[in-house]
């Protein structure tokens, strides 16, 4: 769930929608989103400051606490 949800944010931000991809590596406690985005597009996902990476990061933990399961996200250049 928090997968697509990612795809679906980063998808809707960046011009370039075919390059986005979201690789899901699961633990015992913590899942870790890899986010990839076309080189072009990066700033776009990250925002002015972080801006735009720590929301969605806030939106990741507060979908997370249902599972309780905590959610990293790791954008990749």
């Amino acid at each position: 769930m928090e997968k697509d949800l990612v795809e679906y944010i980063a998808k809707s931000l960046v011009d370039d929608p075919a390059g986005v991809e979201v690789n899901m590596i699961e633990g015992e406690k913590s899942t870790i989103l890899e986010l990839k985005v076309a080189p072009d597009d990066i700033g776009k996902v990250i925002g002015k400051h972080g801006r735009i990476a720590k929301a969605v990061r806030t939106i990741l933990s507060a979908s997370a606490t249902k599972t309780g399961k905590r959610i990293v996200l790791e954008i990749l250049d």
